[in-house]
Protein backbone atom coordinates (compact mmCIF):
# COMPACT_ATOMS: atom_id res chain seq x y z
CA UNK A 1 0.00 0.00 0.00
CA UNK A 2 1.25 3.42 -0.85
CA UNK A 3 0.34 6.56 0.29
CA UNK A 4 -0.98 7.39 -3.68
CA UNK A 5 -3.92 5.17 -3.36
CA UNK A 6 -6.65 7.58 -3.20
CA UNK A 7 -8.55 5.26 -1.22
CA UNK A 8 -7.03 5.72 1.54
CA UNK A 9 -8.97 9.12 2.33
CA UNK A 10 -11.94 9.19 3.58
CA UNK A 11 -13.33 11.91 1.69
CA UNK A 12 -10.95 12.35 -1.01
CA UNK A 13 -13.27 14.83 -2.60
CA UNK A 14 -12.93 17.10 0.33
CA UNK A 15 -9.07 16.50 0.68
CA UNK A 16 -8.58 17.73 -2.66
CA UNK A 17 -10.59 20.57 -3.17
CA UNK A 18 -8.50 21.92 0.17
CA UNK A 19 -5.20 21.09 -1.33
CA UNK A 20 -6.27 23.16 -4.45
CA UNK A 21 -7.22 26.31 -2.00
CA UNK A 22 -4.11 25.62 -0.47
CA UNK A 23 -2.20 25.95 -3.70
CA UNK A 24 -4.11 28.89 -4.86
CA UNK A 25 -3.34 30.63 -1.94
CA UNK A 26 0.48 30.14 -3.11
CA UNK A 27 0.38 30.37 -7.13
CA UNK A 28 -3.05 31.98 -7.83
CA UNK A 29 -5.99 30.04 -9.45
CA UNK A 30 -5.14 30.39 -12.61
CA UNK A 31 -1.52 28.45 -12.30
CA UNK A 32 -2.16 26.02 -10.50
CA UNK A 33 -2.07 21.98 -12.13
CA UNK A 34 -4.49 18.76 -11.54
CA UNK A 35 -1.35 17.42 -11.44
CA UNK A 36 0.35 19.58 -8.52
CA UNK A 37 -3.45 18.81 -6.27
CA UNK A 38 -2.92 15.44 -6.20
CA UNK A 39 0.40 15.38 -5.04
CA UNK A 40 -0.16 17.87 -2.60
CA UNK A 41 -2.86 15.53 -1.21
CA UNK A 42 -0.80 12.69 -1.80
CA UNK A 43 -2.66 10.52 -4.08
CA UNK A 44 -1.88 9.42 -7.93
CA UNK A 45 -2.00 11.93 -10.64
CA UNK A 46 -5.01 10.24 -12.10
CA UNK A 47 -7.35 10.33 -8.37
CA UNK A 48 -8.55 13.83 -8.96
CA UNK A 49 -10.30 13.03 -12.43
CA UNK A 50 -12.17 10.54 -9.66
CA UNK A 51 -14.47 13.13 -8.79
CA UNK A 52 -13.19 16.30 -11.34
CA UNK A 53 -13.44 16.20 -14.88
CA UNK A 54 -11.27 18.60 -15.08
CA UNK A 55 -9.04 21.75 -13.39
CA UNK A 56 -12.43 24.14 -14.28
CA UNK A 57 -14.71 21.72 -12.93
CA UNK A 58 -12.30 21.61 -9.33
CA UNK A 59 -12.44 25.88 -9.92
CA UNK A 60 -16.13 25.80 -9.99
CA UNK A 61 -16.15 23.69 -6.44
CA UNK A 62 -14.06 25.86 -4.89
CA UNK A 63 -16.27 28.80 -6.35
CA UNK A 64 -19.75 27.22 -4.77
CA UNK A 65 -17.72 26.42 -1.63
CA UNK A 66 -16.97 30.36 -1.24
CA UNK A 67 -20.32 31.15 -2.29
CA UNK A 68 -21.74 28.78 0.42
CA UNK A 69 -19.54 30.21 3.06
CA UNK A 70 -19.71 33.90 2.18
CA UNK A 71 -23.76 32.83 2.67
CA UNK A 72 -22.97 31.90 5.86
CA UNK A 73 -21.17 34.95 6.92
CA UNK A 74 -23.43 37.21 5.96
CA UNK A 75 -26.18 35.58 7.63
CA UNK A 76 -24.05 35.32 11.09
CA UNK A 77 -23.48 38.61 10.64
CA UNK A 78 -27.20 40.08 10.91
CA UNK A 79 -28.16 38.01 13.48
CA UNK A 80 -27.11 40.48 15.46
CA UNK A 81 -28.46 43.31 14.04
CA UNK A 82 -32.28 44.81 15.35
CA UNK A 83 -33.46 46.21 12.12
CA UNK A 84 -33.19 45.91 8.32
CA UNK A 85 -30.55 49.08 8.32
CA UNK A 86 -28.39 47.40 10.50
CA UNK A 87 -29.11 44.13 8.54
CA UNK A 88 -28.12 45.48 5.24
CA UNK A 89 -24.71 47.13 6.86
CA UNK A 90 -23.92 43.72 8.54
CA UNK A 91 -24.23 41.63 5.24
CA UNK A 92 -22.01 43.98 3.97
CA UNK A 93 -19.99 43.47 7.37
CA UNK A 94 -19.86 39.92 6.56
CA UNK A 95 -18.84 39.81 3.05
CA UNK A 96 -15.59 41.28 3.66
CA UNK A 97 -15.09 39.19 6.76
CA UNK A 98 -15.80 36.10 4.27
CA UNK A 99 -13.11 37.68 2.22
CA UNK A 100 -10.69 38.13 5.02
CA UNK A 101 -11.06 34.13 6.57
CA UNK A 102 -10.89 33.10 2.97
CA UNK A 103 -9.09 34.99 0.31
CA UNK A 104 -8.76 32.33 -1.79
CA UNK A 105 -12.15 31.60 -2.40
CA UNK A 106 -12.57 34.76 -2.77
CA UNK A 107 -10.12 35.11 -5.82
CA UNK A 108 -11.55 31.90 -7.63
CA UNK A 109 -15.30 33.36 -7.12
CA UNK A 110 -14.67 36.24 -9.26
CA UNK A 111 -11.06 36.51 -10.33
CA UNK A 112 -11.62 33.67 -13.21
CA UNK A 113 -13.84 34.43 -16.49
CA UNK A 114 -16.82 33.47 -15.77
CA UNK A 115 -17.23 30.58 -18.58
CA UNK A 116 -14.70 28.89 -15.96
CA UNK A 117 -16.71 28.86 -13.76
CA UNK A 118 -19.55 27.27 -15.90
CA UNK A 119 -20.95 24.95 -13.22
CA UNK A 120 -24.89 24.71 -12.39
CA UNK A 121 -23.77 24.05 -8.43
CA UNK A 122 -21.61 26.99 -8.54
CA UNK A 123 -24.50 29.42 -10.35
CA UNK A 124 -26.83 27.90 -7.75
CA UNK A 125 -24.57 29.07 -4.91
CA UNK A 126 -24.05 32.29 -6.23
CA UNK A 127 -27.41 33.36 -6.66
CA UNK A 128 -28.09 32.13 -2.85
CA UNK A 129 -25.39 34.38 -1.96
CA UNK A 130 -26.73 37.21 -4.07
CA UNK A 131 -30.17 36.72 -3.08
CA UNK A 132 -29.25 37.50 0.75
CA UNK A 133 -28.45 41.04 -0.22
CA UNK A 134 -31.44 41.85 -2.20
CA UNK A 135 -33.68 40.26 0.73
CA UNK A 136 -31.47 42.80 2.57
CA UNK A 137 -32.54 45.66 -0.08
CA UNK A 138 -36.01 44.84 -0.11
CA UNK A 139 -36.65 44.77 3.45
CA UNK A 140 -35.30 48.26 3.91
CA UNK A 141 -37.24 49.28 1.43
CA UNK A 142 -40.49 48.46 2.88
CA UNK A 143 -39.20 49.85 6.34
CA UNK A 144 -38.80 53.10 4.53
CA UNK A 145 -34.51 53.43 5.00
CA UNK A 146 -34.08 52.65 0.78
CA UNK A 147 -36.46 54.25 -1.84
CA UNK A 148 -38.89 52.41 -3.42
CA UNK A 149 -38.79 50.65 -6.61
CA UNK A 150 -36.13 48.21 -8.36
CA UNK A 151 -34.14 46.88 -5.88
CA UNK A 152 -31.86 45.37 -8.00
CA UNK A 153 -29.53 48.62 -8.98
CA UNK A 154 -29.53 49.32 -4.63
CA UNK A 155 -28.18 45.81 -4.39
CA UNK A 156 -25.46 46.60 -7.54
CA UNK A 157 -24.11 49.59 -5.29
CA UNK A 158 -24.17 47.89 -1.85
CA UNK A 159 -21.77 44.90 -3.56
CA UNK A 160 -19.91 47.20 -5.28
CA UNK A 161 -19.33 49.08 -2.39
CA UNK A 162 -18.31 46.31 -0.13
CA UNK A 163 -16.51 43.92 -2.94
CA UNK A 164 -14.04 46.80 -3.47
CA UNK A 165 -13.22 47.10 0.18
CA UNK A 166 -12.83 43.03 0.19
CA UNK A 167 -10.63 42.78 -2.53
CA UNK A 168 -8.16 46.08 -1.18
CA UNK A 169 -8.22 44.42 1.86
CA UNK A 170 -6.51 41.44 0.67
CA UNK A 171 -4.28 42.34 -1.76
CA UNK A 172 -3.23 44.27 1.37
CA UNK A 173 -3.78 47.84 -0.37
CA UNK A 174 -6.04 48.70 2.34
CA UNK A 175 -3.68 49.36 5.32
CA UNK A 176 -6.18 48.59 8.23
CA UNK A 177 -5.85 45.55 10.70
CA UNK A 178 -8.81 42.81 10.34
CA UNK A 179 -10.61 44.20 12.71
CA UNK A 180 -10.21 48.12 11.55
CA UNK A 181 -11.12 46.67 8.16
CA UNK A 182 -14.63 45.46 9.16
CA UNK A 183 -14.86 48.74 11.24
CA UNK A 184 -14.56 50.68 8.16
CA UNK A 185 -16.79 48.98 6.02
CA UNK A 186 -19.72 49.44 9.24
CA UNK A 187 -19.26 52.84 8.88
CA UNK A 188 -18.87 52.94 4.75
CA UNK A 189 -22.43 50.75 4.47
CA UNK A 190 -23.75 53.19 7.17
CA UNK A 191 -22.93 56.26 4.95
CA UNK A 192 -24.11 54.38 1.44
CA UNK A 193 -27.21 53.54 3.14
CA UNK A 194 -28.07 57.13 3.35
CA UNK A 195 -26.75 57.96 0.11
CA UNK A 196 -29.34 55.83 -1.25
CA UNK A 197 -32.15 56.77 0.53
CA UNK A 198 -31.36 60.39 -0.44
CA UNK A 199 -31.00 59.55 -4.54
CA UNK A 200 -32.89 58.11 -7.06
CA UNK A 201 -33.59 54.47 -7.26
CA UNK A 202 -33.64 54.08 -10.98
CA UNK A 203 -29.51 55.30 -11.71
CA UNK A 204 -31.03 55.73 -15.36
CA UNK A 205 -30.37 51.94 -15.56
CA UNK A 206 -33.95 50.94 -16.76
Amino acid sequence: MTRSEPYHHVNLRQTLLDAAVTLIGEVGPRAFTLREVARRACVSHNAPYRHFASKDELLAEVAAEGFDRLTVSMRKNMAQATSPRERLQECGCGYVAFALRWPQHFLVMFDLPQATLAHEKRRTAGQNAFAVLEECIAAAQQFGDLPAGDPLPLAWMAWSLVHGIAKLAISENLPLSARATIEFTRSACQTIVGGMKAGPSGFGIR
